[in-house]
């Protein structure tokens, strides 16, 4: 009778000993994803640069396929490397062949063909090459809609043309004006053509840190917006997306110290072009 007595008092403790509880999470639909629901502080404000502390974007050559496009190109964090913009005075093609000149001149790791020029061989929009100024400012053009630039203190950047205005572009360090913008506020641009299909040269940006440079096999402007919209070739979603010159112009050089390189996308009926994006270790 004793024996029992204590059994039924151990019980009875550990009844009311608290136990730890499980967290409870909700089902997903069916084909559905849940995310952990970020807090209010880790969400950027619209139209804002800020952007979520995340871990350095490793570098690395990319090729994948959405809707019909191949992308290849290379992925990076702006805090360990950097864009700057290496352009010919003299025209195209006059000092480098093409983007693989442009880059080993500069000890870099990658490069694209940036922006548009005349049939005489000027920019097509305002370049800034480490201070020095080039080309006129394009207020009407839809191939100067945007800009891709750094500031004085390393920050880079993709704005639309009217969101910064002329007078600002004085105190960059590094600026390119092309376009169109092919993603804004993470929201693909309205009124893009749907009937001219060329490869694409493009920049990506995440707003934050991450950035990425690179190719799109043939196709129109709609389509490529539309697709970056839901897809992105680094993995991340994109924020901004600027068009740069494409078609014969197009591209792509990456070297064998980037992991995934080498690789080297220049049709043999490329033209030479005005001027390069060239991707170096900060």
């Amino acid at each position: 009778m004793r024996f029992l007595t204590l059994a039924s008092l151990l019980i009875l403790i550990c009844a009311c000993t608290p136990q730890p509880i499980a967290p409870i999470s909700k089902a997903s639909a069916p084909g559905e994803t849940r995310s952990p629901t970020p807090s209010a502080a880790s969400i950027p404000a619209p139209d804002s640069h800020a952007a979520p502390e995340i871990p350095a974007e490793k570098l690395r050559a990319t090729r994948n396929e959405f809707s019909g496009i191949t992308f290849e190109g290379v992925a990076f964090d702006s805090r360990n490397n950097r864009l700057i913009v290496l352009d010919q005075n003299e025209g195209p093609g006059t000092t480098f062949s093409d983007a693989g000149a442009a880059a080993r001149s500069q000890g870099g790791l990658a490069a694209i063909n940036a922006g548009f020029f005349t049939p005489e061989g000027n920019p097509l929009g305002l370049v800034v090459s480490s201070g020095n100024q080039t080309g006129a400012w394009n207020s009407e053009s839809s191939l100067g809609s945007g800009l891709w630039m750094e500031d004085q203190k390393g920050r880079s950047s993709i704005v639309r043309r009217e969101s910064i205005g002329r007078s600002k572009t004085s105190t960059m360090r590094e600026l390119l004006q092309a376009g169109p913008m092919l993603i804004n506020n993470a929201r693909p641009v309205s009124g893009l053509n749907s009937t001219k299909s060329a490869a694409r040269t493009l920049i990506l940006w995440d707003g934050g840190h991450r950035w990425w440079i690179g190719r799109a096999s043939p196709c129109t402007l709609s389509k490529l917006g539309s697709t970056l919209a839901h897809a992105s070739p680094a993995g991340w979603p994109n924020r901004q997306a600027l068009n740069l010159d494409g078609g014969r112009s197009s591209d792509l050089w990456i070297s064998k110290q980037v992991p995934g390189g080498p690789l080297v996308r220049r049709p043999i009926w490329n033209r030479p072009v005005r001027n390069f994006l060239v991707l170096k270790q900060r």
